[in-house]
């Protein structure tokens, strides 16, 4: 367990958070790992799910915390390993005065803020991050979550992300992010398809050394007439996949060298469908998968574009070189 850098829980009832913080803490010793914690409507075995990040070599891995923060939850603001930097979601509550402030523009340049905090505790900047969740309820608007992240990256270098709205989030917070970092800027690089224009907000992959960080994707046709037109999570899934290997070949990577995938589900009973296409693109080894249900189901009527709302998404880590095993 001393080699897991970082971690997601995932809780069906977030109100479950100090006993799930009990038991999590009895597994670590003096230096936790990263974490986030994330209420979601529902997951394949509830009521908890936890995936994550182990380092083979604890050389170099040490936590590291910004000036004057203190915290009793076993969990560390950030672990440092020998070329990266894994950051947790830290408590968020924007506040002035006493009072929590309700301007969702405050809520985030406060979490934003956090992470920055985090980062610049390891010497880094956020220009070295590669990878970002930033996790949000209904209650932050994501134009003005979107509005606020641009201001902090370079147009067209913003590390990979995958935006992900949940149901609830620790101590009642409207928006939190988590991250990785790479140590060197030497080894980090930008990776985007020719048919996807540069965006103010998400980079569609991007490396840390040997490791490709690829953004969550959905079905989403890109183009000026661009939109999710297929209706159902299996049709939706082609098309996401195809967007991903867009992804990959743009880096001379393909599906089998995809070590882990997030997927997030409208609905968890379309995990069968899903599944019958998801297998195809991953003959042999598949990766390490965590498969969720973050809100409750959307309405699947189209809209009078004839867009349909995302079923599905998926995020993928892959590694340019080595074995797997």
């Amino acid at each position: 367990m001393d080699h897991v850098v970082y971690t997601t829980v995932y809780l069906t009832d977030i109100r479950q958070y100090a006993e799930m913080n009990r038991a999590f803490g009895e597994f670590f010793g003096k230096m936790p790992p990263a974490r986030a914690v994330l209420g979601v409507a529902a997951l394949p075995d509830p009521p908890i799910e936890i995936n994550a990040v182990a380092v083979r070599n604890l050389a170099g891995r040490r936590a590291v915390s910004p000036p004057g923060y203190t915290s009793d939850e076993p969990f560390s603001p950030g672990i440092l390993t020998a070329d990266r930097l894994f950051v947790s979601a830290m408590p968020t509550t924007a506040s002035s005065g006493g009072k929590t402030s309700d301007d969702p523009a405050a809520q985030v340049d406060f979490a934003l803020d956090r992470m920055k905090a985090v980062v610049e505790a390891a010497g880094l900047n956020l220009s070295n991050m590669v990878f970002v969740n930033p996790y949000l309820t209904a209650h932050l608007p994501m134009r003005v979550m979107n509005e606020r992240y641009a201001r902090r990256f370079e147009f067209g270098n913003t590390p990979a992300r995958a935006t992900i709205e949940v149901s609830s989030l620790p101590n009642g917070a409207p928006i939190e992010y988590t991250g990785v970092a790479v140590r060197d800027l030497k080894q980090r690089r930008a990776v985007r398809p020719r048919n996807m224009p540069p965006s103010s907000t998400a980079s569609p992959c991007v490396f840390a050394g040997d490791t490709l960080y690829c953004s969550a994707k959905s079905g989403f046709i890109p183009g000026p007439n661009g939109g999710v037109y297929s209706s159902t999570t299996a049709l939706q899934l082609r098309q996401t996949m195809r967007n991903q290997m867009d992804n990959l070949e743009e880096a001379d990577l393909d599906f089998s060298q995809v070590v882990s995938t997030n997927v997030y589900l409208d609905n968890l009973a379309d995990i069968p469908a899903f599944e019958e296409v998801y297998a195809k693109y991953f003959r042999g080894m598949p990766p390490a998968q965590t498969t969720i249900q973050q809100i409750a189901p959307a309405d699947r009527s189209p809209d009078q574009d004839e867009h349909y709302p995302d079923l599905e998404q998926v995020s993928l880590i892959a590694v340019r070189k080595g074995p797997r095993h």
